[in-house]
């Protein structure tokens, strides 16, 4: 099968975000989905302990691939501006750049994850009846970061070549694969939660070989010796792209810890109930990363192309059918998701009844306020596609602020209830800082008249 590369800096905005989203969002249902299968695995055949401990690893696991996206991310955003600009040689040029500094990332921050794990995990108040099989999950997820950040960076480099089909169908081979051997090595070969772990490991690496198989295709990207000779200044830009990209992730990551530090407080059973609601957030997200993706690689490549009117009508229309997308997601979720929950949960009547009534109030409510995260995701990634990662690193730490803030005083005055309002309200802090951010790069760029009489 042939890679497919596309140039977006032709043909409606709409239609164009539209096909290019549609496959990733896809490949994100089945990466999801083998997530989901993870946890259902996990909670009907290891009980509510064990899903409480998936719990509890969730927000230190999920910093480490956020730093892991946002660096990657950030190489991609320069690799769509010079496959938009035609400057090939350029292109292989931030290719190798990025794999040589995605092999020192990953080495780097597997030895710190493995060093640091255990104290941030006791800072959390992991309860003790969870903490031996939350440490042994978090161990193994952080022997496998050079597979994530391999799988990662592959698929940004197709992803900014406009290929979003290769992503897809390397998603759909490695959930089917994790599936099979999450109910293998947890119920079969009885590995407990380490076995989900490995799982998970294993189907990335496959995906990564995917990958790779597809992108050694693409002949204008055949990288020489040549490519790998360092260029300090390139290297210098690519960690300005990914470097405050990463912060922002590792930022809205220490939120969610804190969070978490909230929720060890309630017990075993609040853990689990939240822990099932999270483990949905990603599929009410997938459609809202995807067309992240798609408006990263979209302004990118128009950037590159310095076609600047298109940015705004691409930016435009993505905003329209995120929103639109956010809607229909949040009235299935709150038609079916109780249904939904109920997969995840095991163990006693009162226990399941208890943790069920908690995850399905917490998913409504984030339900509801769906279309502030989609628009946080689309003008997000617009402005990082315009070459801007510091003024969004901004709105991760206006999430961390507002998501702290109610964390830790809105429990005070409600009761336990409070800590659902947490990610609503980081939400809404980072769209007003991105809104106000967009209306400003947007202004710096040169106008269209611009940019023809430069060329003329």
């Amino acid at each position: 099968m042939a890679t497919s590369i596309k140039s977006m800096t032709q043909g409606k905005p709409a239609g164009l975000l539209l096909t290019f989203a549609f496959p990733l969002m896809t490949g994100n249902i089945f990466q999801q989905l083998y997530t989901v299968v993870d946890t259902m695995v996990v909670g009907k055949f290891l009980g509510v302990n064990a899903l409480a401990a998936l719990g509890a690893a969730d927000w230190l696991n999920w910093m480490m691939l956020g730093i892991i996206q946002g660096l990657t991310q950030g190489f991609g955003i320069k690799m769509a501006q010079e496959f938009g600009a035609g400057k090939y040689h350029l292109l292989r040029k931030v290719i190798a750049h990025s794999l040589i500094l995605a092999l020192i990332s990953s080495i780097l921050l597997m030895v710190i994850g493995q060093i640091t794990a255990a104290s941030i995990l006791q800072l959390l108040q992991t309860p003790n009846e969870i903490f031996s099989d939350t440490i042994l999950y978090i161990r193994v997820m952080f022997l496998g970061i050079p597979i994530v950040m391999l799988y990662n960076l592959l698929a940004c480099i197709l992803r900014s070549l406009g290929d979003s089909k290769t992503p897809l169908h390397a998603m759909i081979v490695a959930s089917i694969t994790n599936i099979i051997l999450d109910i293998l090595f947890v119920f079969g070969f009885q590995c407990g939660i380490a076995g989900a772990a490995v799982a998970t490991l294993i189907a990335q690496f496959i995906s990564s070989i995917y990958c790779l198989h597809h992108i050694r295709q693409i002949e204008l990207i055949k990288l020489g010796k040549y490519d790998f000779e360092i260029e300090y200044s390139l290297a210098g830009k690519l960690l300005y792209l990914g470097f405050p990209m990463a912060v922002q992730n590792a930022i809205i990551a220490v939120g969610g810890m804190i969070i978490q530090f909230v929720v060890n407080g309630y017990g075993v059973v609040f853990i689990a109930g939240f822990t099932a609601t999270n483990k949905l957030y990603g599929i009410l997200e997938v459609a809202a990363t995807s067309y992240g993706y798609a408006a990263v690689t979209y302004v990118g490549q128009n950037l590159g192309a310095r076609k600047i009117g298109r940015i705004q009508s691409g930016t435009r229309a993505a905003l329209v059918i995120a929103c639109i997308t956010s809607v229909v997601i949040a009235a299935v979720m709150l038609l079916f998701g109780k249904s939904i929950l109920g997969w995840f949960l095991s163990g006693s009547r009162e226990q399941v009844e208890a943790a069920l009534k908690i995850a399905y109030f917490y998913l409504a409510i984030m339900s509801v306020c769906l279309p502030i995260l989609y628009i946080l995701h689309v003008v997000r990634s617009a402005i990082q596609g315009m070459g801007n990662t510091f003024l969004p690193m901004l709105s991760g730490i206006a999430e961390f602020v507002m998501r702290t803030l109610t964390a830790l005083l809105l429990p005070i005055l409600v009761g336990e209830i409070g800590i659902f309002f947490a990610e609503i309200m980081a939400w809404t802090g980072a769209d007003v800082v991105l809104i106000i951010s967009y209306l400003l790069v947007l202004r710096s760029l040169p106008s269209e008249k611009n940019v023809l009489i430069e060329e003329g």
